[in-house]
């Protein structure tokens, strides 16, 4: 469900459908038909488990902050189909992405594509007539078959690998690494995060494959407690916006990617847009003592409660939580339970959001409860004398950026 997209499709008079279908043939064929607008641009390419949106923000703002102009694919919406392509930091307009739906119409690809692939040509074409110095590539799910894999990227990325999507993507890690790392292209660089040990080997098997340079995140650059980068080039960071230390990892893969695409880049503005940086729910502070942070996954929730522990030590948080079915629930919310002193459940409006009755049935906590407060009121003020963290899936937690 791509909110707003609708829309587009009844104007224009195109038809997509709403699976999920990986491969890319179909994709192939509707850029073919538009011209390959995506060969004419300058790619970074981004797959991983969690991790891509923070460490393409941090990307986007770096270039920004060097005077580059750029173009940002990610997902899912944060509010709807316009935030999903970006442009110079801001939602494409109206306008423009009705030129884009005209241009796709004209060329006949209604009832070729998925809902997904549809929303992926639609980012080319946009970027294509705009022509950002660089564009970030935000993988939907996996990457050897996702619809952004028909790309020849100037560098490829992948921030972390956990078990998600596991229905798609396989059950190990061995197999969901192999997914992600199916965007490494051959001869072309790959910068890679923090990974498992077997998910790693994967990754050095299949780059050194396709003859792919590897820069593997602890063995050729770092990021120590202090912020301070170490590869290639060395640079002392300022205070990150963007709390807890997966994101100093996440910070540390998006300068060795734009290092590893040749780019030049110079310690005080790196460090201005590393300071400066935020992307919306990774522990965002919307009021006093209040966060929301869209941790959807074990491997997420247990960075969150680093970041946690690092900004309350000592202290625990009342969670509220909403979550969509077919997550691993029950993993996810174990690893919160260390630093909980509650837990508040709801059914936030979506269709695939588990029941609140359920959620409160994965919890091992002995303080939990159910809220049929409103959705607009849950995260207004904290309670009592503990921060309160509102967290789970991400169509939840952006579903109240119009309340703070």
């Amino acid at each position: 469900m791509i909110p707003k997209m609708d829309e587009y499709k009844k104007r224009w008079a195109i038809t997509s459908d709403d699976a999920i279908k990986p491969g890319l043939e179909a994709v192939q064929q509707a850029l073919a038909k538009l011209g390959n607008p995506e060969k004419d641009l300058t790619i970074i390419h981004v797959a991983g488990t969690n991790g891509k949106g923070s460490t393409i923000a941090f990307m986007e703002g770096i270039l920004r902050q060097h005077g580059f102009s750029t173009g940002v694919f990610s997902s899912p919406a944060l509010l709807d189909i316009h935030d999903q392509i970006r442009i110079n930091g801001l939602p494409i307009s109206q306008e423009d992405l009705d030129a884009t739906f005209k241009l796709m119409k004209e060329a006949g690809l209604s009832s070729l594509l998925t809902d997904f692939e549809l929303l992926t040509v639609a980012a080319f074409v946009s970027f294509n007539k705009c022509a950002p110095d660089y564009v970030l590539l935000e993988t939907g799910m996996g990457g050897e078959l996702d619809s952004t894999n028909v790309v020849i990227p100037a560098v490829s990325v992948i921030t972390s690998i956990a078990l998600d999507h596991t229905a798609f993507l396989g059950n190990t890690l061995e197999e969901i690494a192999k997914h992600k790392a199916g965007i490494i292209k051959n001869e072309i660089p790959v910068v890679i995060g923090s990974l498992p040990e077997e998910a790693l080997a994967v990754a050095h098997r299949v780059a050194k494959d396709k003859n792919s340079h590897v820069f593997a995140y602890g063995e050729d650059f770092s990021i120590d407690g202090h912020d301070v980068f170490t590869g290639v080039k060395t640079f002392q960071l300022k205070d990150r916006k963007m709390k807890g230390p997966h994101q100093g990892v996440n910070a540390a893969v998006a300068i060795e990617a734009l290092l590893a695409a040749g780019i030049g880049l110079m310690e005080g503005e790196v460090a201005t847009a590393i300071a400066t940086t935020q992307l919306s729910f990774r522990f965002q502070e919307v009021s006093p003592r209040v966060f929301v942070d869209g941790a959807h996954n074990p491997a997420a929730a247990k960075e969150l409660v680093k970041t946690i522990q690092m900004e309350f030590p000592g202290e625990k948080v009342d969670f509220v939580i909403g979550m969509l079915q077919g997550k691993d629930i029950e993993k996810t919310l174990d690893e919160l339970v260390p630093v909980a002193s509650s837990f508040t459940f709801l059914t936030f409006p979506h269709p695939r959001a588990e029941k609140a009755e359920q959620l409160m049935r994965y919890c091992h906590h002995e303080n939990k409860t159910m809220t049929n407060q409103e959705y607009s009121n849950i995260l207004l003020v904290s309670s009592g004398d503990n921060a309160r963290v509102v967290t789970g899936s991400l169509y939840m937690v952006s579903g109240l950026a119009t309340y703070f």
